[in-house]
C-alpha cells in the first residue's frame, strides 16, 4: 500500500454519528470492519489494490476519511464510496417532512432527525452477509461471515490497523469457494454460491440506480434468497424505498407493547408502510433504532 491520504468529507448537519457507529459495530465482519474509539475502519479494494480506511467525526458539518492506498488517484473513488456508507447525500431532511405525521414513525424522526439509512461499500458483501444472517442472530452472523473472509479473503500485506485482515473475497471467489466446516447450513452454502454466481455473470447488478422491483426480482430469482434479503440488500446499497416486510424486528417495533401474540404479519406491515413511501428505508432504520425491535436486523 502506498501513502496515508486525507479528505475532509462534508454533509449538512444533523448526523446521528454514534448510532450510525453502533450500527455498523454490532455487524462489522472480522477481518474487514473494526469500529472503535469514534472510528469506522474497513479494508477496501481499489482498482485491484488493496487498501485501508477509516473515517472519523471531525466537526459539526464534516467527517475526516483517511485512507491507505496504493496512489492518490483512488482517494476519490473511495471519498464517495464512504458518502455512500454513512448516507452524507441523503436528503434526509425531505424525508423527515415526509415521515414526521406518521403517528409511530414521526416521534422517531423527531427524536432523531440526523439518523441516516447505513450503507455499504461493498454491494456483494452485504448480499453475502444477509444470506448467512438469514435466521441467524446478528453476533452469530457476523462469526460466520468472518470465518467465510479468512478462508477465502486475499490477505491485506503491510501493516494495518488491528483487527484488519483481509479484503472481502469477490463474486467469481465465492461463486466456485469450498464453504463446508465453517457452520452454515448446506441451504446456505447454495444460496451464497448462486448469488455470486448470478452477480460474476451479471444475472444480478446491485445497482442502486436500477427500479426497486427489478432489483429484487432479480435476487429472488437465486435459489434460497427470498424477499427479506433482497430488501435489505436494497436497503442497504441506496434504495430510500426497501422495505424487509418479514423482518421480525420491524414487526415487533410496529406492534411498540403490544403481545407477541399479536405481531403484524409482513402483509400488515406493508400495509401500514404504504404512508410511509418513498421513504420506507429511512422509516424502518428509525423503528431498528427504536428499542423495541430486538437484535433481528442482520
Amino acid at each position: 500500500m502506498g501513502p496515508d491520504l486525507t479528505e475532509l468529507l462534508p454533509f449538512r448537519p444533523p448526523l446521528e454519528w454514534d448510532a450510525m457507529l453502533g450500527y455498523f459495530a454490532l455487524r462489522a465482519i472480522p477481518g474487514v470492519e473494526v469500529v472503535a474509539g469514534g472510528t469506522y475502519r474497513r479494508t477496501v479494494v481499489v482498482d485491484g489494490d488493496p487498501g485501508v480506511i477509516e473515517v472519523s467525526r471531525a466537526g459539526d458539518d464534516h467527517l475526516l476519511l483517511r485512507a491507505r492506498l496504493r496512489d492518490e488517484e483512488g482517494l476519490l473513488h473511495v471519498a464517495r464510496g464512504v458518502r455512500v456508507i454513512m448516507g452524507l447525500d441523503a436528503d434526509v431532511e425531505l424525508a423527515r417532512a415526509h415521515l414526521a405525521g406518521d403517528p409511530t414513525v414521526g416521534p422517531l424522526v423527531t427524536a432523531r432527525p440526523g439518523l441516516r439509512v447505513p450503507g455499504t461499500w461493498d454491494a456483494f458483501e452485504i448480499g453475502v452477509r444477509a444470506i448467512i444472517g438469514q435466521q441467524v442472530t446478528v453476533a452469530g452472523a457476523s462469526t460466520l461471515t468472518g470465518r467465510l473472509v479468512e478462508r477465502h479473503g486475499k490477505r491485506v500485506p503491510g501493516a494495518t490497523p488491528p483487527g484488519l485482515t483481509h479484503t472481502f473475497p469477490s463474486p467469481e471467489t465465492l461463486a466456485e469457494a469450498d464453504l463446508d466446516g465453517i457452520g452454515l447450513t448446506r441451504a446456505r452454502i447454495r444460496a451464497i454460491r448462486g448469488f455470486a454466481a448470478a452477480v460474476a455473470e451479471e444475472r444480478v447488478r446491485l445497482d442502486p440506480s436500477a427500479p426497486l422491483d427489478e432489483l429484487v426480482g432479480s435476487i429472488t430469482a437465486v435459489p434460497g434468497v427470498g424477499p427479506w434479503t433482497a430488501h435489505y440488500i436494497a436497503l442497504r446499497i441506496g434504495e430510500p424505498d426497501a422495505l424487509p416486510a418479514s423482518d421480525l424486528g420491524l414487526r415487533r417495533a410496529l406492534a411498540g407493547a403490544s403481545a407477541p401474540a399479536v405481531l403484524p404479519s409482513a402483509d400488515e406491515l406493508t400495509a401500514r408502510a404504504d404512508a410511509w413511501r418513498p421513504w420506507r428505508a429511512l422509516a424502518a432504520v428509525h423503528l431498528w433504532s427504536s428499542g423495541r425491535a430486538g437484535s433481528s436486523a442482520t
